[in-house]
C-alpha cells in the first residue's frame, strides 16, 4: 500500500500551522515504520523552502481556492496504482479538496479524510449559512465518497454526525515525539510562569479568556508572568487587551519560535494554558506535556479527559474566564513539588497514550 497525504501547504514543521506539523510527523513516522509514503501539497509558491525529510514531496500550484486543479496534479493521478494507493486528505471546508475528491473518484482512487477539528459543532457555527450551502454543493460529496473519516476528538464526531450521520468515523488521537521522562526541575526563578504556544487567533484560541482569567489574580502580582509564544492576525487585539487590563508588566509576547528555542521556553513554564473555544486536538498541549509541563485546558480542546485521568493538569469549562482564573490561582499556590509531579504525569501520558508507533498502527485501520 502507498499512502499519499494531500495538504494545503508544504508540511513545513517550522510554521504556525498545526495541520502541517501533524502531517509532517505522521508521514515521518509512517516511513520509519516501513510504510510507503508521499506528501502532495497545494501551494501558491512551488519553491522547496523547507528542510530535508524522509518522504517525497510533490507540490502543485494553487492560484486560489476557486481555481481549477493544476493539470500536473491530474497527470500525476494517472501514474498511480489504483489497487494499492490511498489518499489521505487533511482539512475540511477546502474547495480544492472537493475538486480533488471528484478527480480521485473519477480516477478510481480511494481516499480518506481528516477534518482536524473542522467539523466540530462550534467550528461549524462560523459562517453557518454559507457552510450549509457549501455542504450541500461540495462537502457532502467529499464525505459521502470517502472510504473513512478520521476524527481527532469526540466533539468532532458529535459535530460531524449532526450534519452527516455515518458509521465510517474513526477516532484516533495525534501522536507526539517523546524521548523519555524530562528533568522535572525548573530553572531557578522567583516568577511563576504561565504560558501559551500557538497561532494568535484571539477568539478561537480563547486568548481573551486567558488574559481576563490571568488579570483576575495576577494584575498586580509581579511574581507571576504570562508568556505568549506565537504570532497571527490576532496580535493587535491581544496587545489592546493587555493594555486595557493593565497587564503590560506581566505579559510577554515572544513572537513565533521554533525548534529548540521554542522547547526551551516551554520547559521554563510552570503551567501551560490552552483555553480554546474550538479545537481538533491541540498539538501544543501535547508538546508541553512531552516536555513535562502540566496544563490547564478547556473541554473544547478534546484533550481534557486525558489530562484529568492522568492527573496531568486541570480541565475547566468552555468560555469561562472566572474558572480559568481560579485554576491559575490554584496552580500558583500549590506546592511546586506537586506541579512537578503533574508534569511527570503529563510526560507519562504522552508515552502511554500518544506514542507514535501505536498511533501509526491505528492509522492502518483508517486506510483499511
Amino acid at each position: 500500500m502507498e499512502i499519499i497525504h494531500l495538504v494545503m501547504g508544504k508540511v513545513n514543521p517550522d510554521r504556525m500551522n498545526g495541520v502541517n506539523k501533524v502531517v509532517y510527523q505522521l508521514a515521518t513516522r509512517q516511513v520509519e515504520a516501513g510504510k510507503k509514503v508521499q506528501v502532495w501539497g497545494f501551494t501558491h509558491n512551488l519553491s522547496t523552502n523547507y528542510s530535508g525529510r524522509n518522504f517525497s514531496t510533490s507540490l502543485f500550484l494553487a492560484s486560489g481556492q476557486l481555481s481549477a486543479l493544476d493539470t500536473n496534479f491530474l497527470r500525476a493521478l494517472d501514474s498511480l496504482d489504483k489497487t494499492t494507493t490511498v489518499f489521505h486528505l487533511h482539512g475540511g471546508w477546502v474547495p480544492l479538496f472537493f475538486k480533488a475528491a471528484k478527480a480521485l473518484k473519477k480516477a478510481g482512487l480511494k481516499y480518506v479524510v481528516t477534518g482536524h477539528g473542522a467539523y466540530n459543532t462550534i467550528a461549524m457555527q462560523r459562517s453557518k449559512w454559507k457552510k450549509y450551502a457549501y455542504f450541500q454543493l461540495c462537502e457532502k460529496f467529499l464525505l459521502k465518497n470517502a472510504a473513512a473519516i478520521h476524527c481527532v476528538g469526540a466533539s468532532e464526531i458529535t459535530g460531524l454526525h449532526a450534519i452527516f450521520p455515518t458509521d465510517r468515523t474513526i477516532l484516533i488521537p495525534y501522536g507526539m515525539e517523546f524521548n523519555g521522562l524530562p528533568n522535572a526541575s525548573k530553572p531557578a526563578s522567583e516568577q511563576f510562569v504561565f504560558g501559551f504556544v500557538g497561532r494568535l487567533d484571539y477568539h478561537t484560541k480563547g486568548l481573551d479568556l486567558m488574559l481576563e482569567g490571568f488579570a483576575r489574580y495576577f494584575r498586580k502580582d509581579s511574581s507571576a508572568v504570562l508568556w505568549l509564544i506565537g504570532d497571527g492576525e490576532g496580535r493587535s487585539a491581544v496587545m489592546a487587551k493587555i493594555k486595557k487590563l493593565g497587564l503590560t508588566d506581566n505579559v510577554i509576547l515572544w513572537g513565533a519560535k521554533y525548534g529548540r528555542e521554542k522547547d526551551s521556553l516551554i520547559q521554563q513554564m510552570n503551567v501551560f494554558l490552552h483555553p480554546s473555544r474550538n479545537e481538533g486536538l491541540p498539538s501544543a498541549v501535547l508538546e508541553a506535556a512531552a516536555l513535562g509541563v502540566p496544563s490547564i485546558v478547556t473541554k473544547a480542546t478534546n484533550v481534557g479527559e486525558y489530562i484529568t485521568s492522568h492527573q496531568a493538569g486541570f480541565m475547566v469549562p468552555n468560555d469561562d474566564a472566572r474558572e480559568l482564573g481560579r485554576a491559575m490561582a490554584h496552580c500558583a499556590k500549590i506546592n511546586r513539588s506537586q506541579l512537578e509531579k503533574m508534569g511527570k504525569n503529563a510526560a507519562a501520558m504522552i508515552a502511554s497514550q500518544f506514542n507514535w508507533p501505536s498511533v501509526v498502527e491505528q492509522f492502518n485501520q483508517l486506510y483499511a
